[in-house]
C-alpha cells in the first residue's frame, strides 16, 4: 500500500503524488501545445494564427504536414507531444527499473537500449516505431556515442551539441529528489554527462533542482528562481538573474515576450534567426546559457505560478517553444496549479498516451528510493557516531 500519511513515526510528503501528476502531465501538455510553432516568432504566430495561441492548434502547414519543410515528416498540432515527452518519459521506465537514483551508466545501460529496441507510438509519426528514429541529433548522440562508440558515460557528452536536449527531459530527477533541490541538481548532472556538456549539462540540473523546489510545501514561482540560483553557476547563473529581472515587472505574457527576449539575447547562441543558428551557435561555453530554461522561469514568474499563463506565454513566445512549455508546465504543475483537464484529455487522446500512468509509477519509485536514503543516511550516521564525529540519536 502506497504510504499517504504517516508511517513508522515519519510524516510523507505530503502531496506528493499531484505534484508529481502535475509536473509531468503538465509538462506534457505545454510540450503539445508548443509544438506546432516551434521555430516561429511571435510575430509570426500571430500572422499565422490570426492572434495568440490559446489552447490546442493544428499543424503550421495545415494537412501538407507529411511535406512542408522544414518540419516534414512530423505531424506537430492537434495535440501531438514531441520528443521532449519521449524522453521523459523514457528516463521514467529507467526509474521504475532501477528503482534507485541513476548515473550515467544507467543511462547506458538502460536508457539508449529502451531507445533503440523498443517500438512504441510515436504521435508527430502517427505510427508505432523506435524512439530513436523521432529523436534530433543531439538525443540520437546518445546512441551514437554508448552504443557504438563505447565511450565512458559519464564522458559522452562531450562534443555534442551545446542546446537544451538533456535538460528538456529531467523533470523526473526532480521529482525523485522532491523538495531537495541540491540533490536533484547533483543527479542530474551526473545522468546529463552521458548527453550533453557545457550549459547543457549545466541547465538540466538547474532544471531538476527548480522542478524538486516546486514541489516543496511552500513553493512559490520565487522560491523556485531562488533555488535555481543558489545552485546554477556561469552564464546560466546570470541569464537565470536577467531574466527573472525583467520577468517580475510583467503581470501578463503579452507584455513580457520582447523583453524577455531581449534579456535571454546576451546568452543565448543561436542568434535572433532561430532556424539560421550563428556559426557560434551551440558551443561550450562558460558565458552563454540555454535559452529555454531562464524564459520558462521568467514565465513562471509573470504567470504567478498559473498554469495556464505560463505554459501560453511560453508558446507564445515561440522559438523553441515546446521545450520551453515542457519546462515552464512541468514547474507550475508541480507548485500544484492544475493544468486544464480539455487541454490533458485532447493530448491523451491524441497522441495515443496514458499521460497519467509515468506519474504513478515515478511516485512509487520515488517512495522506494527515500526510505531507502533515509537507511543509508541513518548506516552513515551510525558509522560516523562510531568513529566519535558526533552523537547519534538514534
Amino acid at each position: 500500500m502506497t504510504p499517504t500519511g504517516e508511517e513508522n513515526g515519519e510524516r510523507c510528503p505530503s502531496g506528493l503524488d499531484e505534484r508529481i501528476t502535475g509536473a509531468l502531465v503538465g509538462a506534457a501538455v505545454g510540450d503539445a501545445l508548443g509544438g506546432p510553432v516551434e521555430g516561429y516568432s511571435p510575430d509570426q504566430i500571430t500572422e499565422r494564427h490570426g492572434g495568440r495561441v490559446h489552447g490546442i492548434v493544428g499543424p503550421w502547414h495545415g494537412d501538407a504536414w507529411r511535406t512542408a519543410r522544414p518540419i516534414a515528416p512530423y505531424h506537430k498540432g492537434d495535440g501531438h507531444v514531441t520528443d521532449d515527452t519521449l524522453m521523459t518519459h523514457a528516463l521514467v521506465r529507467v526509474y521504475a527499473r532501477v528503482r534507485d537514483h541513476l548515473d550515467a551508466y544507467a543511462v547506458a545501460d538502460h536508457l539508449v537500449p529502451d531507445l533503440m529496441t523498443d517500438p512504441r507510438w510515436i504521435p508527430e509519426l502517427e505510427a508505432e516505431a523506435l524512439p530513436l528514429q523521432r529523436l534530433f541529433l543531439a538525443e540520437k548522440w546518445l546512441v551514437a556515442r554508448l552504443a557504438y562508440g563505447h565511450v565512458d558515460p559519464r564522458e559522452a557528452g562531450v562534443g555534442n551539441i551545446v542546446n537544451c536536449g538533456a535538460a528538456m527531459y529531467m523533470a523526473p530527477v526532480g521529482l525523485v529528489n522532491a523538495a531537495n533541490p541540491a540533490a536533484a541538481y547533483a543527479e542530474a548532472l551526473d545522468i546529463a554527462g552521458a548527453h550533453q556538456s557545457s550549459y547543457g549539462r549545466e541547465a538540466a540540473g538547474v532544471f531538476a533542482a527548480a522542478v524538486a523546489a516546486a514541489t516543496a510545501p511552500d513553493a512559490t514561482p520565487d522560491s523556485v528562481v531562488a533555488a535555481c540560483l543558489s545552485v546554477a553557476k556561469d552564464g546560466t547563473r546570470e541569464a537565470i538573474e536577467k531574466v527573472c529581472e525583467v520577468a517580475r515587472g510583467h503581470g501578463d505574457f503579452e507584455s513580457a515576450l520582447v523583453p524577455l527576449r531581449e534579456a535571454v539575447a546576451p546568452y543565448d547562441t543561436v542568434g535572433p534567426d532561430y532556424r539560421a543558428p550563428s556559426l557560434a551557435a551551440r558551443r561550450p561555453s562558460r558565458l552563454h546559457s540555454i535559452e529555454e530554461l531562464p524564459v520558462a522561469l521568467g514565465m513562471l514568474l509573470v504567470s504567478g505560478g498559473d498554469y495556464r499563463h505560463a505554459v501560453l506565454g511560453s508558446v507564445n513566445y515561440g522559438r523553441d517553444c515546446d521545450s520551453i512549455a515542457t519546462m515552464a508546465g512541468a514547474l507550475a504543475g508541480a507548485l500544484g496549479s492544475p493544468v486544464p483537464e480539455d487541454w490533458s484529455k485532447t493530448v491523451a487522446e491524441a497522441s495515443r498516451l496514458d499521460l497519467w500512468a509515468p506519474a504513478r509509477e515515478l511516485a512509487e519509485v520515488a517512495r522506494e528510493i527515500f526510505a531507502r536514503d533515509v537507511r543509508r543516511r541513518r548506516a552513515h550516521e551510525r558509522a560516523f557516531a562510531s568513529l566519535g564525529g558526533t552523537a547519534c540519536s538514534d
